[in-house]
């Protein structure tokens, strides 16, 4: 079995030695679900900190019940957290390229109604894309943070390991407390990801309100080797 190694902030310090005032880790969730909103992640670097939490990975690499764990000590550890959501409904709507921006905007906007100040601020994202900063402009942010993109950031670096903490337990705490109003779906244990029995029970009950309808032309067969998300 492979041993995830633990994230760390070479890279958050390196940007703070070449003149960040503020570092933000960035990540999303749920842009492949076919249910639900797609989420994003922020989580401001605490420059006093030297250690990163216990158990601090890619959420994608944690199990449910230690992602859930860790995130009360993510949000200790960090400066300041917040997660921004656009709904399905909006990512019908507008595409998810755009719906990615739109809830990333939300969520930097949710870091300045703390009080983070954006001035000199660069926000670390993970992939090779930044989808992040046209969904600032179209806000209207008076100021925008420089948008800096890493590959595998989520994996490498601690802040935004965090953001992708922070971010997925919210989305998944929300679809865990939308099972209950439509249990045939199994968003207990899928969060909404498409899977075999996601399709089937698409297929005899017909989508609900919180079913991204545009997406929903998939053939059931591609998702036939999915897993349910855990």
């Amino acid at each position: 079995m492979t041993v995830s190694l633990p994230p760390g902030l070479r890279v958050e310090r390196a940007l703070l030695d070449a003149g960040a005032t503020v570092v933000i880790g960035c990540d999303e969730v749920g842009r492949g679900a076919i249910a639900g909103p797609v989420g994003v992640g922020v989580a401001v670097l605490d420059p006093a900190r030297r250690r990163i939490p216990t158990g601090l990975r890619d959420s994608k690499l944690l199990p449910e019940p230690e992602r859930v764990a860790v995130a009360p000590r993510v949000r200790e550890w960090a400066a300041a957290t917040a997660v921004g959501l656009a709904g399905n409904d909006e990512i019908d709507g507008q595409g998810i390229s755009r719906s990615l921006g739109i809830a990333g905007a939300r969520a930097i906007g949710g870091l300045v109604a703390l009080g983070v100040g954006l001035g000199g601020a660069v926000v670390l994202l993970d992939g090779n894309w930044d989808w992040l900063t046209p969904g600032l402009v179209a806000a209207g942010l008076p100021v925008l943070p420089r948008v800096v993109t890493r590959v595998k950031a989520d994996r490498d670096c601690a802040a935004v390991s965090a953001a992708s903490v922070v971010a997925k337990v919210h989305r998944d705490g929300l679809m865990i407390d939308r099972h209950d109003a439509h249990p045939v779906y199994g968003w207990r244990s899928n969060k909404g990801y498409a899977s075999r029995s996601h399709y089937a029970a698409i297929g005899e009950h017909g989508p609900c309100d919180w079913h991204r309808r545009t997406w929903l032309h998939a053939l059931p067969e591609a998702a036939a080797d999915a897993a349910d998300e855990t």
